[in-house]
């Protein structure tokens, strides 16, 4: 079933046709929040924020426009708006047994590092710079779609894009350095 059609379907009262839509995007609800929010409970605890936001909000919601980023956009007001509430920069590292692979001691020291230098480097980021790298890298959102997320122009999306890349590039300039004589 569509989206349009099941948030048409939420609106009505009709819980499943919610319940689906929280399926369909509660992973990437839940790593936008965290990419603002730098750990798991509090981006839970955002989505969850969002979704429900959102569920107050369907009648509001344009079905002709795509389902997915008015619904980010939500979240990722939630989850700022829980930053600000919290006003703590925190993260998590990301457990070993996500590795697919049994690494030896030293790539997961490598590896550990790198994700802690990544992790500082995002937090570094301005919000949107930040909002808008996870989506276009990580998400695979287009500029568009991101622009309707944060509600900036589609240039302003492509420019924040562009920014926090380089950011990202010259904070792990050293990672890379100490990598490639190690």
């Amino acid at each position: 079933m569509e989206d349009a059609e099941l948030a048409a379907r939420a609106g009505a009262g009709d819980r499943e046709a919610f319940g689906a839509l929280v399926e369909r995007y509660a992973a990437q609800a839940r790593r936008l929040a965290r990419s603002i929010l730098g750990n798991a409970e509090d981006a839970d605890d955002a989505a969850q924020d969002g979704f429900l936001a959102a569920l107050r909000a369907l009648e509001r919601y344009d079905p002709s426009r795509p389902f997915g980023p008015w619904l980010l956009r939500i979240v990722a007001n939630a989850a700022s708006d829980r930053r600000r509430r919290l006003k703590v920069r925190s993260t998590e590292p990301i457990p070993a047994e996500t590795v697919t692979r049994e690494p030896g001691p030293d790539q997961v020291t490598d590896r550990n590092a790198f994700r802690a230098a990544l992790t500082a480097a995002l937090a570094q980021l301005p919000t949107r710079q930040r909002i808008a790298v996870v989506l276009f890298d990580v998400e695979g959102y287009s500029h568009r779609e991101i622009a309707q997320v944060v509600n900036v122009s589609e240039g302003t999306v492509r420019s924040d894009v562009f920014h926090a890349r380089r950011a990202l590039r010259e904070a792990l300039a050293g990672w890379r350095v100490m990598k490639e004589t190690s």
